[in-house]
């Protein structure tokens, strides 16, 4: 059917939002049809989630009108947005966890008088056989993994009424083979006549799943295009306004020699379960150790326990070589403290960016201070120093972000997460650690930050990175080692692996001695 002949869903015109002298967007013109995938693409800043934030509600236009179905509407809150059919479904869920999944999906409703948790269930039950979902209404949301959760949320906007979804970056959490099962439920949904509009930065993903591919560029409309007639190079071009090269660099290592050995490491929950078991590895300077596996599979708590933030078991070893000396220190049972005062140079970027890693109410300045605050005299920090840093920092990984002093969680992601990486690098480490580095991040934003830890490879650094995607693991890292449930499952060349062998060590634990043999 022609584009001409399906029915417009949504229509945004001229629309306009500032934010102090920041211009968000700029007379964006908007449209989705009914029964469609449309992919929101865009570099990080460009105004894809604040543009889906004007039509859920969240902000309101400063210029423009919103059209639903041909009628113009006014969306002043969620509220607003629900009534007109429009469900938005964010990054980060907003669920109880003590309640079970039937529970969240009656919280949302505004009924009044009383109303059956069965019959909800009931309901719950019938959206599930009809998209394809798999969710367990009484599963309590603590036990649930991030794809039910976001399965969860998808159904609260769902039952409510919504015909109009918006899913912001749905995939960044989700292993390869959860986002399969995501996108075959929407393309159901699809097919039932929903209009879903997706806001992702991953190419491969837009090309397999829309049908039609809008683009924003620095907060103003670069173009819409039928994702059939697109290619990887050609939405690049558009969303950057200039050709660009995707190749990852890769620089050889040079005189690689071991500068942490971690030797039989395991580390238990709080219910006694080992999230980490008997691990062991070596990270050389001067290379880059790819972490490979499924969410949940050890990788945050290998990271934490390195930087001294796990309680390891009994056993236990993690060994640090200074460059240029032959007298190792063992890190096990040291605090982050304790590891720093060792003059063990170590720098870690949490996957947590705003909650372990930078404070999102303080601007940049105050942020350097955190990891800074020694430099001072006596009881006071050495501010200057960090605001000169700050300053630094803003100029060489062109952060965009009306001043230092701005606070962080105003920044678009890739901005928060080059002033993450850009505070860890200035420590000087001979040690980095990074969990998805680049995760939600736009095409150039990635390619800098690969670039400044090859830069760190350069100088002889040991980069531990911890990536989801196979490809730039294969592209960027020098060895890649997969764990599965826990343990290590294989370490390779990363030159020579393939990503097939890769996704089978992710997924198939081998046996002990085919590992030793």
């Amino acid at each position: 059917m022609e584009q001409k002949q399906k029915q417009i869903a949504v229509e945004m015109r001229n629309i306009t939002k500032t934010f102090g002298s920041v211009v968000a967007n700029k007379d964006v013109d908007f449209i989705t049809y009914k029964g469609e995938i449309l992919s929101l693409l865009g570099e990080n800043g460009s105004g894809k989630t604040t543009l889906m934030n004007m039509l859920s509600g969240i902000y309101f236009p400063d210029k423009g009108e919103i059209l639903i179905k041909g009628e113009q509407v006014s969306i002043r809150s969620p509220k607003d947005a629900f009534e007109n059919g429009i469900g938005m479904i964010h990054q980060h869920f907003k669920l109880v966890d003590i309640f079970t999944a039937v529970e969240n999906v009656a919280l949302a409703m505004n009924e009044k008088g009383k109303y059956s948790l069965k019959a909800v269930a009931a309901r719950i039950k019938d959206i599930c056989d009809k998209y394809g979902f798999d969710l367990d209404p009484e599963q309590k949301v603590y036990n649930m993994s991030v794809s039910q959760k976001q399965t969860l949320e998808i159904i609260k906007v769902l039952y409510r009424g919504a015909d109009i979804l918006i899913l912001d970056e749905p995939t960044a959490v989700l292993t390869p083979q959860e986002a399969e099962r995501l996108f075959k439920v929407i393309r159901n949904m699809r097919d039932d006549g929903k209009s879903i509009i997706i806001i992702t930065h991953k190419l491969n993903e837009v090309l397999s799943v829309s049908d039609r591919v809008t683009i924003l560029r620095k907060g103003e409309l670069a173009g819409t295009v039928e994702t059939k007639d697109a290619t990887e190079m050609s939405l690049t071009e558009m969303m950057v306004g200039q050709k660009v090269d995707l190749d990852i660099e890769r620089s050889e290592p040079v005189d690689p020699k071991p500068r942490l050995i971690v030797k039989n490491l395991t580390c238990k929950n709080a219910d006694g379960i080992s999230v980490l078991d008997n691990i062991s590895f070596t990270a050389n300077s001067g290379e880059v150790l790819g972490i490979a596996g499924i969410s949940g599979c050890g990788q945050k708590e290998l990271l934490e326990a390195i930087a001294g933030l796990q309680t390891a078991a009994p056993g236990s070893s993690i060994t640090y070589y200074p460059e240029g000396s032959t007298k190792a220190k063992e890190l096990i049972g040291k605090s982050p403290r304790k590891i720093r005062e060792l003059g063990v140079a170590l720098s870690f970027v949490p996957e947590d960016r705003l909650g372990m890693g930078l404070v999102g109410s303080m601007g940049m300045t105050e942020n350097m201070m955190l990891r800074y605050y020694k430099r001072g005299k006596g009881i006071f920090a050495d501010k200057k120093y960090s605001r000169k840093l700050a300053n630094e920092i803003k100029e060489e990984l062109e952060v965009v972000t009306p001043g230092i002093d701005t606070p962080i969680r105003n920044l678009s992601g890739g901005n928060v997460q080059k002033v993450l990486i850009g505070r860890e690098i200035a420590a000087t480490p001979s040690v980095l650690m990074t969990a998805y580095a680049v995760r939600g991040l736009d095409i150039n934003t990635s390619l800098t930050i690969y670039h400044l830890l090859d830069e760190q490879k350069k100088k002889g650094v040991a980069v531990i990175f911890v990536g989801e995607d196979l490809d730039v693991l294969l592209a960027f890292a020098d060895k890649i080692m997969v764990l599965c449930a826990g343990k290590v499952n294989g370490i390779v060349d990363a030159r020579t692996a393939t990503k097939a062998e890769i996704g089978l060590l992710m997924t198939n634990m081998r046996e002990e001695e085919t590992l030793n043999g």
